[in-house]
């Protein structure tokens, strides 16, 4: 720990964000959904706090984690993607999910699009289960997840039926 970082209790750390080199300040112990909020991205959402949810889902080198119980300090030097990265194919997806009526709140949506998102360069033609149970853990209070489910087929399967 250099000098200053004793001092002031805080510390540095070097992400790079969506594609950009990103320096923060931050304190011991910050969990990176609140370092990127803090900084702009608003698109990161926390609900429980503990990665159970699923709404704080973003990327770090292009892998799913629940961005708020991850120290921000344990992702020096990854890539680490939010919805704001990915608003083209995000906007994809969101189309879809408007059209199957799952749109609602939306308070949802920026975890389960990064899902989604990550599942299609993961998987391969997945089955319905297997759509399930990669979106197993991401919480919607306004749906019954059959029209994200459909939404989900759809964008996976190229924006057809």
């Amino acid at each position: 720990m250099k000098e200053a970082e004793r001092e002031t209790g805080r510390m540095k750390v070097s992400l790079f964000v969506n594609g950009k080199a990103r320096a923060f300040e931050i304190a011991p112990g910050e969990r990176l959904a609140h370092t990127l909020r803090e900084n702009g991205y608003v698109s990161v959402k926390t609900g429980c706090g503990q990665g159970a949810c699923g709404l704080c889902v973003v990327w770090a080198d292009g892998k799913p984690v629940p961005s708020c119980s991850v120290p921000t300090a344990r992702m020096e030097g990854k890539q680490i993607t939010t919805l704001e990265g990915v608003e083209r194919e995000a906007a994809e997806y969101g189309r879809l999910l408007v059209g199957e009526g799952a749109d609602q709140c939306g308070y949802c949506a920026p975890g389960l699009v990064m899902l989604v998102l990550a599942m299609k360069r993961e998987l391969r033609n997945p089955t319905e289960e297997e759509i399930k149970a990669y979106l197993n853990g991401n919480l919607c209070r306004c749906s019954g997840y059959y029209g994200q489910l459909r939404a989900a087929a759809k964008y996976l399967r190229g924006g057809n039926a």
